[in-house]
């Protein structure tokens, strides 16, 4: 039954004023400081701990692409997809030992201002343009389409007006600041958390009790055995999936790109931290790494729990879509399941999960836009309380450009979570690998840059394409390949990622080297190896973190 009843709304409108009247404290109180400044706004400059950057870090990855589209993954895949979560975890350890201390060394807030000050402005100008792109049309509007369609599904309302409502939601809670959604976020991870372990609870159970049994252990160790299939980390080249999880390229390829890029080098994550020490910094990314690790528990056992009831003959008119089971539908099926109450409780996990999501991404739109763009272009001389209202007016242009498009772009065709990671994954290579350079690598250069922000973009369209050029069925053999089902081979997205990746690292490299012998002297950042020191608890924290990803990767391999 597609609607929630009182007791639902009573719980949901609980979150609500909860959020709402928490995030506005935290306003006033900002205000009563006297810190109004545009680094207050974009960053919360020095005023997140580092539980609330820790929180804010997960509440605004995880969304509809992961409650909606992981599930669904799930549902087709099986655990698998979990690799994007648990790699996730290892990655976050990387970028708080290496990356974060180069960005708080160097004083850098943007991504846009990291480039600019290691390479140019033209370069910085690119990749601004780039993400804002990337953010608008491919982030912000596939969280607001899914979260919409999740949200539809379980009450009934109009797709349109949820987005609106969504919207709406987002933009009250980013108007307060980078301050006001950090410390939101909190309370998000709480109800997100929560409201995802009472849905995978009733799941679990669901599946016990289709089979004359009664708790959680035995629901999964009903679905260990009943779906075996679905709990495989690395796929085998005859696995129907080995297009989306090519194999040993999760643990050694591709995946790190996705993940180095999204963690280390995305305005959307890294400004949670920015505004921090390092001590504090690098806790709050600690303790995101140890959410990560518990996130499948949250979105992937609910996708699988249904692949199990769906074969034993339930949801079979709910799942499908124009005619064939639509997997993204999964985690909805399942809400609509729970008893009065708790649909409200995950209802508002979800939507919680979304609004953070959602607000998380206006707001580096909106930074990127208002210090990369609208300062450097068109104001030069804009003083801090007009730069916050431009930053303020961005985030309803960019929501309303998101509602607009977001039916238009066969979101739900592609599936969701595939969706963003393929579409990112055209420019993640030459991203990652302007990054790791400019780090790590003095002699880069801003002509290589260039290089590698373009071409690594055209380097992605052209070996998508490629199989409609030429026959690869060569790189078959290497596990470069794949007949899809039409007989054409394809290269997985995560080992083009991988290929261009390489490409733009020798193009870098040869570039480079070129113009070093010309004279060209590169801007480098300050690096020093006393930077990366780690203290105690972290090192503790993070050989936890290891030994917990080598466990589960040796259980489910």
């Amino acid at each position: 039954m597609n609607n929630l009843q009182t007791k639902d709304y009573l719980v949901f409108l609980f979150y609500f004023l909860v959020v709402a009247s928490y995030g506005y404290w935290v306003y006033r109180r900002k205000k009563k400081d006297a810190v109004s400044a545009s680094h207050d706004y974009f960053l919360a400059e020095g005023s997140l701990t580092w539980w609330a950057i820790g929180a804010s870090l997960i509440a605004s990855n995880i969304s509809a692409e992961q409650f909606i589209g992981m599930s669904g993954s799930g549902f087709k895949m099986g655990l698998a997809i979990s690799t994007y979560e648990w790699m996730g975890a290892a990655t976050l350890l990387i970028v708080a030992i290496f990356f974060i201390p180069v960005y708080l060394k160097n004083k850098i807030y943007t991504m846009p201002q990291f480039l600019s000050k290691r390479y140019n402005g033209k370069v910085a100008l690119i990749m601004a343009v780039f993400w804002l792109l990337l953010y608008v049309v491919v982030n912000l509007t596939s969280i607001l389409y899914l979260g919409a369609l999740a949200i539809t599904s379980i009450s009934g309302l109009n797709l349109t007006l949820c987005m609106y409502l969504l919207a709406i939601f987002a933009i009250f809670i980013t108007l307060g600041g980078m301050k006001v959604i950090g410390y939101t976020d909190v309370i998000q991870v709480f109800f997100l958390i929560l409201g995802g372990l009472v849905t995978t609870y009733i799941a679990l159970n669901l599946v016990s009790e289709k089979f004359g049994g009664a708790g959680v252990v035995h629901g999964f160790k009903i679905m260990t055995q009943q779906a075996n299939d679905h709990f495989h980390m690395i796929f085998s080249r005859d696995n129907p999936n080995y297009m989306d999880l090519p194999g040993l390229s999760v643990l050694i390829g591709g995946m790190w790109i996705v993940n180095l890029n999204y963690w280390g080098c995305n305005q959307y994550i890294t400004q949670r931290a920015l505004g921090a020490d390092l001590k504090t910094a690098r806790g709050g990314i600690l303790f995101a790494a140890f959410l990560k690790l518990l996130m499948p528990v949250l979105v992937v056992l609910p996708g699988i729990a249904a692949y199990v009831l769906h074969q034993q003959g339930d949801f079979q008119a709910t799942m499908m879509q124009a005619g064939e089971v639509n997997p993204d539908k999964a985690y909805p099926v399942l809400l609509n399941l729970l008893p009065a109450g708790l649909k409200g409780l995950s209802f508002a996990a979800l939507t919680a999960a979304v609004v953070a999501s959602l607000a998380g991404k206006a707001n580096s739109i909106s930074t990127i836009f208002t210090l990369d763009v609208y300062k450097k272009l068109v104001d030069k001389e804009a003083d801090e309380k007009k730069m916050v209202r431009i930053g303020k007016i961005t985030v309803i242009v960019a929501m309303i450009i998101a509602i607009i498009i977001a039916p238009l772009m066969g979101i739900d065709k592609k599936g969701g979570f595939q969706y963003i990671q393929e579409y990112t994954g055209f420019v993640s290579p030459g991203i990652f690998a302007m990054f790791i350079l400019g780090f790590f690598w003095k002699k880069t250069t801003s002509s290589a840059a260039l290089f590698a922000t373009i071409g690594g973009f055209i380097f992605s369209i052209f070996f998508k394409f490629l199989p409609g050029i030429m026959n690869l069925s060569f790189l078959s053999s290497i596990g470069f390949s794949k007949a899809n089902a039409d007989g054409i081979y394809e290269i997985p997205f995560i080992d083009r990622m991988g290929i261009v990746f390489g490409i733009c690292i020798i193009g870098m490299v040869l570039i480079s080297l070129y113009e070093n012998k010309k004279g060209v002297i590169p801007h480098g950042l300050e690096i020093d190896k006393k930077m990366f020191k780690m203290n105690t608890s972290f090192v503790v924290g993070a050989l936890i973190v290891c030994g917990v990803l080598a466990a589960l990767y040796t259980v489910f391999w």
